[in-house]
């Protein structure tokens, strides 16, 4: 399987560096989670708990860092155990880029899965991955800049406010 997209986060790139390179904050954010230990340096032990589509299993694994490029970049290498429900292993080119609103931060993965997930087919975890990427980042952006996350909820909240008045005003006047 291989998957490549881009995200923007609300956090300088020093910031998201720290972040990714940080247990607890890595516990936080991946989903399922149950345990992450370990340092950046001696590689991070994990236990994840996820469901595949019928398959629920309870994965346990090692991840190591390289070509580590402070603020810019990181080669992230790892591979987990499912019991019967089988292994995923692979790795991710991690690239930081200062933008606008903080950091661009994009990601080249190649991943290999095998046992009951295999059978389950690529499509199925295809949409898997490409969803627990998704839950990943927006976790990860949640706990970097969780005031803006807010703010931009309330400023949408009020110009759906606007948007409401404005339609009501259009709908009364035609009365």
């Amino acid at each position: 399987m291989h998957m490549s997209d881009q995200k923007e986060i609300a956090a300088d790139p020093a910031t998201v560096y720290a972040a990714l390179l940080n247990p607890e904050i890595l516990k936080a954010c991946v989903p399922g989670a149950k345990e992450v230990t370990g340092s950046p340096k001696e590689g991070f032990e994990a236990t994840v708990t996820q469901k595949v589509g019928p398959v629920k299993a309870t994965f346990k694994g090692q991840v190591t860092l390289s070509d580590l490029v402070e603020g810019e970049k990181l080669t992230i290498s790892g591979e987990g155990k499912g019991g019967a429900a089988g292994f995923a292993k692979g790795g991710a080119e991690v690239t930081l880029t200062a933008s606008e609103t903080g950091t661009l931060l994009a990601y080249d993965v190649e991943a290999k899965v095998g046992g009951k997930l295999a059978q389950l087919g690529s499509r199925l975890i295809d949409g898997f991955a490409k969803k627990m990427a998704d839950q990943f980042f927006t976790n990860l952006q949640n706990t970097l800049a969780p005031e803006q996350d807010e703010e931009e909820g309330e400023a949408s909240d009020a110009a759906e406010g606007e948007q409401k008045k404005s339609w009501l005003k259009k709908i009364t006047a035609r009365s």
